[in-house]
């Protein structure tokens, strides 16, 4: 697909990625759509705290610079993909619904905080699917200090609380939870335009065939390899790609068309 979709991006998976940066804050959401819609490739790093004021009307220099060091720069500049703003501008410029965009800006914000990352796709997918199941931040915190054990690090009870608290929120501004003091699990569902569009990027992302189908990030989404296909197949039918199955081997083709034309065409 045309479109200029970063290049260089690979799976991280190492302790250098397991941050403590979800205790300043955790979707963020709407302040990420703002910083998204507004930002442009001429914002130097020396620059973005001004802008990052301007756009969202922080009152405060310490306000400003924590949103865009722990949470615009590291998921939507520095990111994984890099520069994933660019993806997620299309959208934002054909005035998708928030049921589409918040997917996207999820599968971005999940693969830039590995703490996220891991807690969904380990945990919740394994044990937590069960709709009206609470969460607790005691439960998170545990796995946690399991997981901090795992990579050779270790954080204070009192970050370990707080990154807990952001993992929950953010789930639950992303729709997998609701309550804010008793979290419960909530049926999810993501919308096929939204599973298309991360679908042409891990595409572009070298995930072809077969490991596109088998993708892990599918896991941040509760799907199995039996709902993607399925998924994929719905998307055929739409005609927002080619999906070809026989057994093992799978082939896909997304059309030749710009980000900005592909995001009108699966918006209708």
């Amino acid at each position: 697909m045309k479109g200029a979709l970063p290049s260089g991006a690979k799976g991280r998976n190492s302790g250098a990625e397991f941050t403590s940066r979800l205790q300043k804050g955790g979707a963020l959401l709407e302040d990420m759509r703002r910083l998204v819609s507004a930002w442009s490739e001429d914002v130097r790093s020396s620059d973005a705290v001004p802008v990052v004021m301007r756009v969202l009307g922080k009152s405060t220099l310490p306000r400003a610079k924590d949103t865009y060091v722990r949470a615009f720069k590291p998921r939507f500049v520095n990111g994984n993909p890099p520069n994933a703003w660019k993806l997620a501008r299309p959208l934002e410029d054909a005035n998708a619904a928030i049921e589409v965009v918040r997917p996207l800006y999820y599968w971005i914000t999940a693969r830039a905080e590995r703490p996220l990352y891991e807690f969904v796709t380990m945990e919740m997918h394994e044990g937590l699917r069960s709709p009206g199941r609470t969460v607790t931040v005691e439960e998170v915190m545990l796995w946690l200090e399991e997981r901090l054990r795992d990579y050779g690090k270790k954080w204070t009870p009192t970050i370990r609380r707080k990154v807990s608290r952001g993992i929950l929120a953010a789930l639950r501004d992303f729709g997998f939870l609701e309550g804010r003091v008793r979290k419960k699990m909530v049926p999810y569902h993501v919308p096929l335009p939204s599973l298309v569009w991360i679908a042409q990027i891990l595409s572009s992302l070298q995930s072809q065939g077969r490991a596109l189908v088998e993708h892990p990030d599918w896991g941040l989404f509760l799907m199995d390899e039996s709902d993607v296909e399925r998924r994929f197949l719905e998307a055929h039918q739409m005609g927002w790609l080619n999906y070809q199955a026989a057994g093992r081997v799978v082939r896909f083709e997304f059309p030749t068309l710009s980000l900005e034309d592909y995001a009108h065409a699966i918006l209708g």
